[in-house]
Parts: structure tokens; sequence; C-alpha cells
């Protein structure tokens, strides 16, 4: 072990350069910009190392286009011997930069030990350190059983379903293939994420009557009824979730409760209104609902508590009429503390910072819920450099210490899984 993270120490010039290599190429998403070159970048650099690599497009996913294809690229290198295999999965997708950066958000300028850039954080620096601790085992001549393979995958950042959801479904997430799955997303280089809450995003539409501005008694406003929607919201329902608190360690301390935003709202005039308004009565408005729930929330509970107080205001307000859509749905993800994959990462992180890490679960999903749900997969944990309040921040950067540290942890982790090594070896 010693050998191999001295190996690890020696190239931190390459981990370096590749993390900026990556975060050069604006992966935003949506709508899916540059997704191929980003995935030929990680393909040709583990090609090079010896692995087997193939591209997969999520062919008919939400978003996938000839412009936009959704290009997945996954590695596998066999070992000495049949043995299982151990899966390092990263999203190579980016939300876009937003106003306030003070420096060039694609420039991946290197400063004070850190790199800067969109993504360097989520997660183009976990997707370096998981190759650089791949690429140490191989140089330095380590032989290991059953196979390590590597993927940059799309869309995490909105719902996964054109990366590990389409190949989790074709089987790239189930055993017999794959046994073990790491995530390298940036929740800290000396903590082990076993799992997320659950979402539900919805749209609520309410109903109301057109009509003219000057004489809203002809009509019935649709935002009116949208607004005795959110004070219900904010009368019966807020309340209730902040009391609801989960015995899964999820951080920050604030997610350990029910949450709910009102991630968008929008009534009357069209999105791309310029100009002088029209005189009319809307007789639609929508919300967009961002709801994350407990392991000890039933979702059809969730669900129906949003029904009721729509139902309720269809009884109380003459004229109120409402539609509720699904968006998107998962159940929270809960790793067994004693799975395979959460102790070896678990022995490797105290072997490095000389403390046992601290075990969390995410406020937020990630592509964990794919592997369980769709591979059937329940060994899988995220595990990566980056402090997780900078992602999605103006002035996002990595660590190249945590790049490091977390490349010894993967590489480690691996002989372990793969072998049967311990982080003293």
């Amino acid at each position: 072990m010693q050998k191999l993270f001295e190996r690890i120490d020696g190239l931190e010039e390459a981990a370096v350069s590749l993390t900026q290599d990556l975060i050069r190429i604006p992966t935003v998403n949506p709508p899916g910009d540059a997704y191929t070159p980003c995935a030929e970048l990680i393909g040709e650099r583990l090609r090079a190392a010896g692995f087997d690599v193939v591209y997969e497009r999520g062919e008919g996913t939400p978003g996938d286009s000839d412009k936009h294809p959704r290009t997945n690229i996954v590695a596998r290198r066999e070992g000495r011997r049949p043995g299982p295999c151990l899966h390092f999965n990263g999203h190579i997708d980016v939300v876009e930069p937003g106003e306030g950066w003070t420096r060039d958000p694609y420039g991946a300028e290197v400063e004070d030990g850190r790199i800067y850039g969109r993504g360097s954080c989520d997660m183009k620096g976990g997707i370096a350190a998981s190759i650089i601790a791949a690429e140490a085992i191989l140089q330095e001549g380590v032989p290991f059983d059953g196979a390590i393979e590597i993927s940059g995958t799309v869309d995490e950042e909105t719902g996964g379903y054109g990366g590990v959801a389409y190949l989790a479904g074709k089987g790239f997430f189930s055993k017999p293939r794959v046994d073990h799955v790491i995530i390298p997303e940036p929740l800290n280089v000396d903590r082990v994420c076993v799992g997320h809450r659950g979402v539900w995003w919805a749209e609520v539409c309410t109903h109301g009557h057109i009509a003219h501005g000057s004489m809203p008694f002809l009509g019935d406003c649709a935002v009116r009824h949208m607004g005795a929607f959110l004070d219900k919201l904010e009368s019966d329902l807020y309340p209730a979730l902040a009391d609801r608190q989960t015995a899964m360690p999820v951080v920050p301390e604030g997610a350990k409760q029910s949450t709910l935003n009102i991630a968008s709202i929008h009534g009357g005039l069209p999105d791309n209104f310029n100009g002088l308004p029209s005189s009319l009565v809307p007789d639609l408005c929508k919300v967009i609902l961002d709801r994350r729930f407990l392991i000890e929330e039933p979702l059809d509970q969730v669900k129906a508590e949003i029904v009721a107080l729509l139902d309720a205001l269809e009884k109380e307000r003459p004229g109120f009429r409402y539609d509720v859509r699904d968006i998107m749905e998962f159940e929270p993800t809960l790793t067994d503390l004693e799975a395979p994959v959460v102790q070896a990462v678990s022995d490797q992180i105290e072997a490095q910072f000389g403390h046992k890490p601290e075990t969390i679960c995410s406020p937020g999903t990630y592509d964990q819920k794919h592997v369980f749900r769709i591979g059937q997969l329940k060994d899988c944990i995220a595990y990566g450099p980056g402090i997780l309040d900078l992602a999605h921040q103006p002035d996002e950067y990595i660590e190249i210490d945590a790049i490091m540290t977390s490349a010894k942890v993967m590489a480690g982790a691996a002989l372990t899984l793969l072998n049967g090594e311990t982080a003293s070896s």
C-alpha cells in the first residue's frame, strides 16, 4: 500500500492536468453541451492505460438529440483472474455557471492549492481522482482479481435518465457484471455517504377564466387561486414538515427534516414577455414543487398531503380547480453500514486521517438511486473529494490535496474489495 501511495503522490501533476482538461470542456446541462468530447477525453485516457472502452448513447432519453447526444463512456480493465468488479461512476455534466464569478468558469485556474472552475468540485475532480487511482495501481504493477470499471455518465444534474438510469437498464450496474460501486460525489474527503433523502417533483396548476383586466369580476383569476394554495402551504404544511426528523445521518443539519422548495411560479403573461402588458385576467397559474422527504415518510403520504390541501380549497373557494402532474419521484436510499464497500472505504479513510470517518446521507439525490432501483445493486456509496457546500456556487473549486488523498482512499479500497488487502498491508 505504501508504495502505491507514493506512486499516487508522484502523479499529482497528472491529476491536476486531467482535472483542468475536464473542467475546460463546458458540459453544461441543460441542454447537454459537449458530452461527446468529454466522454472521448476520458475514454482515450483509459484506453491508453489498457482499459476496454465502450461509448453508450442514451438514445430516446430526455434531451437526447443529434445536436446534444447523451454520450456515456464505460471502461473496464480485467485483472489476473476472475473475481469481483469495482465500478467508479462519475457524472460529466455540470450546471450553468450563473452570476458572481470572479474568474473564468472554464479557465481551470490553479491558485493556492485549488483548481477553480464549474464542475471542479461537482464532480470532475472526483472523476480525475478515480482515474489516477486506477492508473497508479496499473503503473505500480499491483496484481488484482476481478475487474476495475470507470464510467463517465451524463445528466445526473437533471435526474440521470440518459446516464446511469439508461446504463442500469442495459445491465451495466448489476451482478454479475458489477459488485461494488463508488460514486465520487463531493461530500468531503473524510466522509462516507451511504444514501440520500427521497424526492418528488410535481407541477400544480390552478385554473381560472379569462376576461378583460378592467372587469376582473367577469373572470376568475388563476393566480389568486394559486395564492390561496401557497397560503395553505405556509399555514398547514411547512410547520408540519419542520416537526419531522429523520434517523438517517443527513447533512447539513437543516436537511434532517422534511423540506419543500417552490422552485418556480408562473401565471398570466408568457415567459418571454417584454413590453407593455395585455389587459387580461390570467386563466392558468403553475408552480413547480421540489419536495424532499425522509425514509420514515411513505411516498404516497407525501403526495396525499398536497392533494388534501388542494381538495380542501376546492370545497372552500368558489371556482377553485386544479391539476397535479408528477415530474419525477425517487424513494430514499440507504446502504447497510456493514456493506463491503462502506467498510473498505471507511478503513482507508481512517488509515489516511487517523480517525474514523463520518457516515452521512446526502440532502439531495444522486445516481445511487438508479443503481439501487434499476440495477438492484445495494453495495453502493458516494465518496469523493470536494466540499458539498461549494457545488453549484460561483468560484467553485477543488483542493488538489483532496484529489490526491481521495485517490489513495479509492486505490486502497479497490485492493481491499478485489484482493482482500487491508489498509496496513
